[in-house]
């Protein structure tokens, strides 16, 4: 069957943010007064796929909750902050000139467990915002990304497509929703199988064009 959509995630899938979304939260603690609970780029590659609750869960667990999710509210403004002066070339290579070859042929979706605005800005950054037909991400929804995704195909009318991700959430919700995952090995995770991979993100166009 071919495949008509294609669906992707966005760290460690399209870009690499790890560098700046540190820098944007330490910048938020140390001006909340806790410099002892900095965040390196290394710290975040085990939480990037999961829900903002859920990277709140792990990083702040010295605060109770609904407080801890505020304060992650608050560094995730300050990394979208910082995110939006900076130039963001952290683009996997590759990625934008097949993104444009892929949309000649094929639906553009995103999906992401991040906040709100945040696949947007990812866009924005990268000029492709015309590739895209639409996003949705746990900001949006408040879902898990299995849900996320099979809304986002109810609301396009999305009849086949294939979700690409580099971790066990992103198997995980691609088998909720009923679609193939291509896994990208250069990213951040070590997903238990996957229907297909690549190594650099220019290889999905042979994948899609063999399926």
């Amino acid at each position: 069957m071919q495949v008509e959509s294609i669906i992707f995630d966005i760290d460690g899938t399209l870009w690499d943010s790890r560098e700046i979304v540190a820098r944007g939260y330490n910048r938020c603690l140390i001006n909340l007064g806790h410099p002892e609970l900095q965040v390196t780029a290394d710290y975040l590659t085990s939480l990037f796929g999961k829900t903002m609750t859920e990277i709140a869960d792990a990083m702040l667990p010295c605060y109770p909750v609904p407080r801890r999710y505020e304060i992650m509210n608050m560094c995730m403004d300050s990394e979208q902050e910082l995110m939006q002066s900076d130039p963001c070339q952290i683009a996997f290579p590759g990625v934008v000139e097949t993104l444009r070859s892929l949309a000649e042929t094929h639906r553009l979706f995103l999906v992401s467990n991040a906040q709100k605005g945040y696949p947007e800005l990812l866009l924005e950054k990268l000029d492709v915002s015309d590739l895209f037909e639409g996003v949705l991400c746990f900001g949006d929804t408040g879902v898990w990304k299995g849900e996320t995704i099979r809304m986002l195909m109810d609301r396009h009318k999305i009849g086949s497509a294939v979700y690409v991700g580099d971790t066990q959430g992103d198997l995980e919700a691609s088998r909720y929703a009923g679609i193939p995952f291509l896994f990208c090995r250069y990213g951040f995770g070590h997903p238990t199988e996957y229907d297909a991979a690549i190594d650099t993100f220019s290889e999905i166009r042979q994948f899609v064009q063999n399926v």
